[in-house]
């Protein structure tokens, strides 16, 4: 058994080694398998929809009920721009890329964290439901929310301007988690994940002077983020009871990514045969 793992090793090796051989004048810009790292800056939008049936008034909610008061309901949107959210990532990835001429195809996989959020803060406290008086009151001071982690596939199409220098667009779904925190009269913590259709455009040119395989990359990343349903923000339910307080809330928003980075070409399956 341990020959058989010694033979499979020393043909993964050779496999390198005449792979590096083959292409001692390195690969092209994205070419073969590559590994690769980002920093960059985001920056997005996030329109916010909420459609609530409003709280019953007082004395019509029935026995056991917290709700008093009759609070207002209606509909509460951000038709004209959206908020705000910023901040900065890294990250990584991994994928293969063909030159055919000067034509080349590829496929990609990326996963980023950092800190692109927003906070919103009331000079005054809102109100939820309930009331001071029966010592049920739920208040809302800040909504704050951050995106902790982006990962996703694509696949690759591009154009080599030069022998060096590989111009290319690529699509596909980025998925995001985030982290939303309410503070106020109670301080909440949940956790929402939404994803949706992606797209990118970058430029990457070889650095020869250091490594025939190292690339400088530099483009921008655009995810639409589909509508998500949100339920019960703060509440032990995420069930939507008309007989109270119910109402149906709906996020949804896009965020761009503005990337530099390196990648390296290390093999091509194309040196196995």
């Amino acid at each position: 058994m341990k020959k058989v793992k010694l033979i499979i090793a020393s043909v993964a090796l050779l496999g390198l080694v005449s792979s590096a051989t083959v292409y001692a004048d390195g690969f092209a810009p994205g070419e073969g398998l590559y590994i690769g790292a980002f920093a960059a800056g985001g920056m997005g939008m996030v329109q916010p929809k909420v459609v609530t049936e409003g709280g019953l008034p007082a004395g019509d909610a029935g026995a056991g009920s917290s709700v008093t008061g009759g609070h207002a309901g209606g509909t509460f949107e951000v038709t004209d721009g959206g908020i705000g959210i910023a901040g900065i990532e890294g990250g990584g990835l991994i994928g293969y890329g063909y030159k055919m001429g000067d034509l080349y195809a590829g496929i990609e996989g990326e996963m980023a964290a950092g800190d692109v959020e927003f906070k919103l803060t009331s000079a005054a406290p809102v109100t939820v439901s309930g009331s001071a008086a029966d010592g049920n009151l739920v208040t809302i001071s800040s909504v704050e929310a951050t995106k902790d982690w982006t990962g996703g596939l694509f696949g690759r199409l591009g154009y080599y301007i030069n022998a060096d220098t590989l111009f290319s667009f690529k699509g596909g779904v980025l998925v995001s988690k985030f982290d939303v925190k309410t503070a106020g009269s109670t301080d909440f913590s949940e956790e929402y994940y939404g994803g949706g259709p992606s797209f990118g455009a970058s430029i990457e040119s070889r650095i020869a002077a250091i490594d025939p395989n190292l690339s400088l990359r530099m483009g921008a990343v655009y995810t639409d983020f589909l509508t998500a349903n949100v339920f019960g923000i703060g509440t032990n339910t995420a069930a939507n009871d008309a007989g109270t307080s119910g109402h149906n809330s709906e996020v949804t928003g896009s965020a761009l990514s503005a990337r530099i980075g390196l990648q390296y070409s290390f093999f091509d399956v194309n040196s196995l045969f």
